[in-house]
């Protein structure tokens, strides 16, 4: 993925690495690595790191199982900090929550719903899995049930009292499920609809 020689690294051999889910822009964790950690990290797929404390190469979920598998390297405009975009296999922080930086500033993030989603369809069980059912509908009743879970939602809105929103909440997050599955099912990536949100924030769309 890059050349672990093109980077600059400390006086101790180490540059700071970022990683970074992926599918949900969320900041996961922070180590550091060395040439070997970066070169096993391109070779495998794997994130590697160097362990400052134990002054040892340690693979990212090589005890816990919970890798983490690299999609992308970039290095930053200095040379001298890696970001790994990487899909998680489960919690990044060793003291179990899914980002080293919890809470969770930004609130609502969806992408292991989309990756549930894909093992769902990869698994093709209809006769257990919901959405492995709806997929196998087609996409006609996928977005059929789009259009009821949104007017569900609508109706949840203007009839649930002030101070208690559980149907709206409710109806919003079978809303989120059956937008998800609509877009597995035609191909389109979540990454391209927050990229589109993004743009527009940025474009001054006013949202």
């Amino acid at each position: 993925m890059i050349d672990p020689d093109s980077l600059t690294y400390d006086d101790r051999g180490l540059l700071p690495v970022i990683a970074q889910d992926e599918a949900t822009g969320a900041v996961l964790m922070m180590a550091w690595a060395d040439r070997e950690a970066v070169t096993l990290t391109g070779e495998t797929g794997l994130a590697h790191f160097w362990s400052r404390s134990r002054q040892e190469l340690w693979k990212k979920g090589g005890t816990s199982g919970n890798t983490l598998e690299v999609v992308e390297m970039l290095a930053d405009c200095d040379r001298d900090t890696l970001l790994l975009r990487v899909r998680p296999a489960g919690p990044a922080c060793h003291r179990g929550t899914r980002t080293c930086f919890e809470p969770n500033a930004a609130k609502l993030e969806l992408g292991w719903l989309w990756r549930v989603l894909e093992d769902r369809r990869a698994s093709g069980d209809a006769e257990s899995s919901y959405t492995a059912r709806l997929l196998a509908e087609g996409l006609p009743r996928i977005a059929q049930k789009v259009g009821e879970e949104a007017v569900e939602t609508v109706i949840a809105s203007l009839t649930s009292e002030p101070d208690d929103h559980g149907a709206l909440v409710a109806e919003g997050a079978d809303l989120l499920y059956h937008l998800l599955v609509l877009l597995l099912a035609t191909g389109a990536r979540p990454e391209r609809l927050a990229a589109e949100l993004r743009d527009r924030h940025q474009g001054g769309g006013g949202e």
